[in-house]
């Protein structure tokens, strides 16, 4: 069992603010733009005055296709080019990874790989690992320092295993498994990259 940095897993986290805003910055990142509602001018049809201005008793309409009749157009409708992005600056980003990393750590939910576990590149090996850390139907997040093709083939088939490079850790993913398993050299890149200035 390696020895958890107290700077990245020992954190106190008072409030779960910027941890929450994380979280929802991922999300929001992770949203498309693609819904588009038609303007008035965009729906087919509506060309002719529907009657005639005076003389009927109705409302006056020069186009069926007003927003408010049936099948009319969409007043302030999707355009499909809604920026839904977040920004978070990379020194809080880092800061809400350490602090989901210790609250993640408090429950206990921070493992590591024995040194002498290999990967051969065949989904029993990790099965036989996650059997043996008792880790059988709980989402697992794995993070390696590199996806090298034998720990992709070995966990790929795994619907409840996400693995992840070291410094494409997020708050997202952290906050979401029941457990997060290093090796001894993922640890390493995750606090090096944590705890690095940035340029």
């Amino acid at each position: 069992m390696a020895t958890l940095n107290k700077d990245v897993f020992g954190l106190s986290v008072e409030n779960h603010e910027l941890v929450k805003l994380a979280y929802d910055a991922y999300l929001a990142n992770s949203r498309s733009s693609h819904a588009k509602t038609l303007k008035r001018g965009e729906v087919r049809g509506g060309g002719k005055k529907p009657w005639k201005q005076k003389g009927t008793g109705r409302a006056r309409f020069g186009s069926t296709r007003n927003p408010i009749w049936r099948h009319g157009g969409v007043a302030f409708g999707r355009t499909g080019e809604e920026n839904f992005t977040k920004k978070l600056t990379k020194t809080a980003k880092k800061v809400a990874i350490r602090q989901a990393l210790s609250l993640k750590n408090k429950d206990k939910a921070i493992l590591t790989l024995a040194a002498d576990v290999k990967f051969t590149g065949k989904t029993k090996d990790a099965v036989k690992v996650l059997k043996d850390m008792k880790l059988e139907g709980k989402n697992v997040l794995a993070v390696a320092t590199e996806k090298t093709p034998e720990i992709l083939r070995s966990t790929n088939n795994l619907p409840n295993v996400k693995l992840v490079r070291a410094t494409y850790l997020n708050v997202f993913d952290i906050m979401n498994a029941d457990a997060i398993v290093f090796s001894d050299a993922s640890m390493k890149a995750t606090v090096d990259w944590l705890m690095g200035e940035e340029k």
